[in-house]
């Protein structure tokens, strides 16, 4: 199999976990550990991705690209955003009234706005296949866990209910490809060469042997 920007978000498991913890911990990968990997995130997403429908590896190497394989400031702890969630680019350098939806990054020395997370697995990796979810099917079209999982990510942030339905596949994602995409959908802004960037990561997990 191999993916291209037209493969759809929803789909079965097409990677092993091993390739994809192996893939990750072969390149440089932050402040995490083997353990962090291998027995904590990619557990984490396979296991919520096959409860829902979502294909583990599209989440995976979504956050591959989001995060620089787990090297950006916005994956690390204590924030542990897996795909950009919220990171719009404000920023400030004193501290924000409230601080919530805030976090400082020393390395830039001021304030960034962005969702952190208090855990991958019951927080960071629900709200990232959850707003995947969001975008991939329409408001009313889900079944019992797939609509508790969207909940679960929009109780995170906010996703306008006109956006829902709106991405199917993983170029959908790029707004400048979105069909409302004129009207704010997309998950990169603008996402040209989105879908073909995911797919890029996902297709080189898969060439790792087992």
């Amino acid at each position: 199999m191999m993916y291209t920007a037209d493969s759809p978000i929803l789909g079965p498991q097409t990677a092993a976990m091993d390739q994809m913890s192996r893939y990750i911990l072969s390149r440089p990968h932050g402040e995490y550990t083997e353990k962090d990997v291998a027995d904590v995130i990619i557990p984490a997403y396979v296991r919520i991705c096959l409860t829902v429908g979502v294909d583990p590896l599209i989440a995976v190497a979504q956050m591959i690209h989001e995060t620089g394989n787990l090297t950006s400031f916005w994956s690390q702890r204590p924030q542990r955003n897996p795909a950009g969630i919220g990171v719009t680019g404000q920023s400030q350098q004193q501290q924000p009234v409230n601080p919530r939806g805030w976090a400082y990054n020393p390395q830039r020395q001021r304030w960034e706005a962005g969702v952190s997370f208090a855990t991958w697995t019951d927080d960071a990796v629900p709200a990232h296949v959850g707003r995947l979810l969001a975008y991939a099917l329409a408001d009313g079209s889900e079944t019992p866990p797939q609509r508790e999982l969207i909940a679960k990510a929009l109780s995170y942030r906010p996703f306008p209910g006109a956006f829902r339905g709106s991405a199917q596949t993983i170029k959908q994602l790029g707004r400048v490809h979105n069909p409302l995409g004129a009207r704010g959908a997309g998950w990169a802004s603008p996402g040209r060469n989105y879908g073909e960037a995911i797919a890029r990561i996902a297709n080189q997990v898969l060439a790792v042997p087992l």
